[in-house]
C-alpha cells in the first residue's frame, strides 16, 4: 500500500483543495477520508491517476462535510462545483503549501507544529520531542492552530524564516531515522534557494548538505549508531561536501550572519577535518559563541560545551556544562562522556547508564548502554 499512497501525494492534493476555496482544518480532514477511501478500494482497482482520483473524492467529501455544516452554509454556492474527472496538474505544490501553513494569524511556534503535523507527516510525539515538551501539550497546541485557521483565507503566505524552521525540523527528524524525511527536506530547500535571493535559506542548504553526506557512516551495519569521531571517513560524500562547503561559503561573504549559516560552519569544520584528532575545536568553540549570541539556546549551550571540552579539555567542559539544567536532553549523555575524558570512570559509566533511560530513541538507548556496559566491564578487570 506504500507504493499505492507515495507520501508526496498527500500535500500536493490538500494544496489543490486550498487554492480552490477549502479553509485549511476541513481540507485536510477532507484528505484523510480520501486516504482511508483509497485504502479500502486501491488494492482491488487502482486508479490511472492517483493524484487526480485523490483530489476528485477530497473535493467530494470537503463539499459533504460543508453542506452538513450550518454554519459554512453561505460559503455553498463558490464550492459547489465539483472538479472534472481527469488527470489533476503535475504540480509540485508541496514548498507553496508550506508557506501558506506559514500564515501570519499564527504565531511563528504553532505555524512550525501545524506544517510538521499536517505537510510534513510528523506525529504529533515527534513534534514534541523537537519542540522539547510534553506530547499533551503539543496536541493542543496543534488543536488551537487548527481552529485558528479555520476559515481563514490562504491569500497571504507567511514569512521565510517560519518556513525555514519547518525545513530545517524536518530535516533532523529525517536524519534521525525515524521517519526518511531528510532527502525531501534537502529537495524543498533547493527549491526555496532557487527561488529566494536569501543567505539564511543557502546557509540551512549548506547545512542539510554537510551532514547529510555523512549519513551513510553513522550507523554500522547491524544498525548501531557510529559516534562522530568513530566514523569511517572515507564513506563521506566529498562531493556534497564541496558543494556544501561553497554555499555556505558564498553565504557568509555576503556579511549577513544567520543561525543556519553557523551551524553550517561547524558543519563544515568537521568536514574539513581529515581526522577526527585534526578537528578545529577553537574555531568550532568560535561558532558557537556565534550561535549563543544569535539563539541563546540551551540546546547550543550544550553542543559548546561539549566543543570547550575538546578545545580546553574535558573539566573546561564541565564546567560550562554545570552552568546548565540537568533535565536538557542529552545533558546526561554530555556529562558522562566529559567525565571519562578525565579520567573518571566509574562516574561516567553512571552517567551512561542513567543517560540510557532517557534516551529519546531505540538506537541511542542501545549505544549508551554498551558505552556503560565497556567501562563496567574494564573496571572489574
Amino acid at each position: 500500500m506504500d507504493e499505492l499512497l507515495p507520501r508526496s501525494l498527500t500535500p500536493s492534493v490538500l494544496a489543490v483543495l486550498v487554492r480552490r476555496g477549502a479553509d485549511f482544518a476541513a481540507a485536510e480532514d477532507a484528505v484523510q477520508d480520501a486516504l482511508v477511501e483509497a485504502v479500502r478500494v486501491w488494492p482491488q482497482e487502482a486508479p490511472r491517476d492517483p493524484k487526480g482520483w485523490l483530489v476528485t473524492v477530497a473535493w467530494r467529501r470537503f463539499l459533504d462535510a460543508t453542506r452538513a455544516d450550518a454554519s459554512r452554509r453561505r460559503r455553498e454556492d463558490r464550492l459547489d462545483e465539483e472538479p472534472a474527472p481527469g488527470p489533476a496538474p503535475a504540480v509540485d505544490d508541496t514548498l507553496q503549501l508550506y508557506f501558506l501553513c506559514a500564515h501570519p494569524s499564527l504565531t511563528p511556534s504553532s505555524a512550525v507544529a501545524l506544517t510538521l503535523r499536517a505537510v510534513g507527516g510528523l506525529t504529533t510525539r515527534q513534534i514534541a520531542r523537537a519542540y522539547l515538551v510534553p506530547e499533551a501539550t503539543m496536541a493542543q497546541r496543534i488543536s488551537r492552530a487548527k481552529r485558528t485557521v479555520s476559515g481563514v483565507r490562504f491569500d497571504r503566505a507567511g514569512d521565510v524564516s517560519t518556513v525555514l524552521r519547518v525545513l530545517y525540523l524536518v530535516f533532523n527528524e529525517g536524519y534521525s531515522g525515524d521517519v526518511d524525511l531528510a532527502a525531501e527536506a534537502i529537495r524543498l530547500t533547493r527549491q526555496l534557494a532557487a527561488a529566494i535571493d536569501h543567505p539564511e535559506v543557502a546557509g540551512l542548504l549548506a547545512l542539510m548538505l554537510l551532514h547529510h553526506a555523512r549519513r551513510v557512516s553513522r550507523t554500522a551495519p547491524d544498525g548501531s549508531l557510529v559516534p562522530l569521531a568513530e566514523q569511517d571517513r572515507d564513506l563521506w560524500d566529498t562531493g556534497m561536501i564541496a558543494e556544501g562547503v561553497a554555499i555556505l561559503q558564498a553565504a557568509l561573504a555576503r556579511n549577513r550572519l544567520g543561525e543556519f549559516q553557523a551551524q553550517a560552519a561547524v558543519a563544515a569544520l568537521h568536514a574539513d577535518a581529515p581526522t577526527a584528532g585534526e578537528t578545529d575545536w577553537v574555531q568550532i568553540v568560535e561558532w558557537y559563541d556565534e550561535l549563543v549570541g544569535l539563539t541563546d539556546s540551551p540546546v547550543v549551550r550544550l553542543n559548546r560545551a561539549v566543543a570547550v571540552g575538546e578545545a580546553n579539555g574535558p573539566r573546561a567542559g564541565l564546567a560550562e556544562l554545570a552552568a546548565l539544567s540537568d533535565s536538557l536532553p542529552r545533558h546526561t549523555a554530555v556529562a558522562a562522556y566529559l567525565h571519562e575524558r578525565d579520567g573518571d570512570l566509574p562516574t561516567a559509566a553512571r552517567l551512561y547508564a542513567e543517560a540510557a533511560h532517557k534516551a529519546p530513541t531505540l538506537a541511542e538507548r542501545d549505544h549508551l548502554t554498551r558505552q556503560a556496559a565497556r567501562l563496567n566491564a574494564g573496571l572489574r578487570r
